[in-house]
């Protein structure tokens, strides 16, 4: 079985350790001199090199070669012993798999045996967040007086989790994430020595993907050629999921048309072909991140295929910074949101929703108008005031923008006669209603679309929520004035919203209600919750 590529060009000198030269130097130093201490605390991102400088470092204190500048010289008997995996007196603990304080206690009683074959017994503990509080205090002593004989370092991702006690006791380095350049010149020489064709372009790409992880770019490269006889950018954006989606770029130019019904259609038609929904809301991030970054600095810098850059810079001229600001924001919660996994799309729905809302909203209204110069006005003649008086009097009236706006997009629904708020008038405009809000509010539509009509009395309707998420959102006071707006102009008395998150109403609480009456269909399909009136209502007439 051949090897994984990172394990066969995992580093073996100080020398071929990327992107880690301060901590190189100061390894090197100590050993040169003798003053290696005897707890150690590497820490960083995955494949920086956490685990590898701790086995070199093993390897050095062990190494039986004269000059200590020749440390470790890989020539030596123990040198070979370490690269092999048979070293005796190098113990390798993964903390995630080790625990308990019965686990430390173990390796606290075996520390005090003198080495087997080198000069150190060396302990690295990979992962050392992952111990409990208990094994964390076990081990405190044994890193404050260790035997004179071993060597302790602890490796870990997260230092933020580790005891002040621990830190204390450890001399501390931590790993950066390597440089872009780096990254890509160990490919190049990984991909020459193994015959591995590559592009650079996909080179790059790969290395932009790994995020400062050697292991990582090694790992995708290990897993691109063997799947391609030669990797391009094409191929490689296709396999490792990073191609631009037609349907990312069809939902922004959505967006960019104002075509909320286009633009729902294209979130169901993913999700129903299997998409996960978290994925979906993040490419849609990260293809408007590339329309921001073009906007701001021209996206010189970002990989992309020639036609996809060429709709990016098209739609990146149009959408303002401010709009790619924000869609990165509602998406960006879509794809982190837990709170609404009960309805797997909603999330996106309320992102696509709100992007097209603020699509929508006239350019005029962000804008003030410029002042009118005072000595600009002609000085007034009787001709002048005439004629003047005559346009005004030819010139219909205009609205104030915002009446304007409100007028344009809610349509004056059909009138009632300033009817009654009742259970059974509500369920008779409600669809009216929804279609509406939807001209008025996108977000305040797709709520009430997710809601049910739990009860209506004393001129209030009480909406209930499957999540406090939703509840908290239709009960934010743009939303609720918008419905509260289209609700007007159906009854004669101002009706308030009231909203709650789990409500759930019993088929058997009304045994006697008409079956597929009005009320049955409120209660069993909206949720309703019957008053005695209405009850008693249905059951005389």
């Amino acid at each position: 079985m051949s090897q994984a590529l990172y394990r066969t060009w995992r580093p073996s000198s100080w020398d071929e350790v990327a992107g880690q030269e301060h901590i190189v130097q100061t390894l090197r130093n100590a050993v040169l001199a003798n003053r290696v201490s005897q707890a150690y605390l590497f820490a960083g991102p995955r494949g920086t090199g956490k685990t590898t400088s701790a086995r070199l470092l093993a390897k050095a204190v062990n190494c039986l070669a004269e000059n200590p500048k020749d440390r470790p010289c890989n020539a030596c008997e123990n040198c070979i012993a370490v690269n092999q995996g048979r070293f005796l007196d190098l113990i390798e603990i993964d903390a995630a798999s080790n625990t308990s304080v019965d686990d430390v206690r173990e390796l606290r009683d075996t520390i005090n045996f003198a080495p087997s074959q080198g000069k150190y017994k060396v302990y690295i503990i990979d992962e050392v967040h992952m111990l409990s509080t208990s094994a964390f205090n076990a081990l405190l002593k044994t890193l404050e007086e260790p035997p004179s004989h071993v060597i302790f370092i602890l490796a870990t991702t997260e230092i933020h989790k580790i005891p002040a006690t621990v830190l204390s006791r450890c001399q501390r380095h931590e790993f950066r994430r390597i440089p872009l350049n780096q990254i890509i010149e160990k490919l190049r020489q990984i991909c020459a020595r193994e015959n591995i064709e590559v592009d650079d372009d996909a080179l790059s790409l790969i290395a932009r993907q790994s995020t400062g992880s050697m292991r990582d770019a090694i790992s995708l490269v290990d897993q691109l050629a063997s799947l391609e006889s030669r990797v391009t950018l094409a191929s490689a954006q296709d396999i490792l999921g990073t191609a631009t989606s037609q349907t990312v770029i069809d939902l922004v130019q959505a967006i960019l048309e104002k075509d909320s019904a286009r633009g729902l259609g294209l979130i169901h038609t993913a999700l129903d072909s299997g998409a996960d929904p978290r994925q979906f809301a993040r490419q849609v991030v990260d293809y408007l991140r590339s329309l921001l970054v073009v906007k701001l600095n021209g996206g010189k810098d970002l990989e992309l295929l020639p036609e996809v850059r060429s709709v990016v810079n098209k739609q990146a001229g149009v959408f303002s910074a401010a709009e790619l600001i924000n869609g990165i924001n509602d998406f960006s919660k879509a794809a982190v949101e837990l709170k609404a996994n009960w309805h797997p799309g909603l999330g996106l729905e309320l992102a696509f929703a709100k992007a097209v809302s603020a699509a929508a909203a006239p350019a005029a209204e962000t804008r003030s108008a410029p002042p009118v110069p005072a000595a600009s006005a002609p000085k007034e003649t009787s001709h002048n005031k005439n004629s003047a008086e005559s346009q005004k009097e030819a010139k219909p009236v205009s609205k104030p923008a915002a009446q304007q706006q409100s007028t344009e997009t809610a349509p004056e629904p059909e009138q009632r006669g300033g009817g009654e708020l009742n259970l059974e008038n509500l369920l008779q405009d409600w669809e009216k209603i929804k279609r509406d809000v939807r001209s008025v509010d996108q977000v305040a539509s797709a709520l009430l679309n997710s809601s049910r009509i739990i009860r209506v009395e004393n001129g209030t309707i009480t909406l209930g929520f499957k999540s406090d998420l939703l509840r908290d959102k239709m009960n934010e006071e743009k939303t609720l004035r918008a419905v509260r707006g289209v609700l007007a102009k159906y009854y004669r008395k101002e009706v308030m919203i009231a909203c709650t998150a789990g409500t759930q109403v019993s088929e058997e609480e009304h045994p006697d209600i008409i079956p597929n009456g009005l009320v049955d269909v409120a209660v069993r399909e909206l949720g309703g919750r019957v008053s005695k009136k209405t009850e008693n209502k249905e059951k005389k007439d």
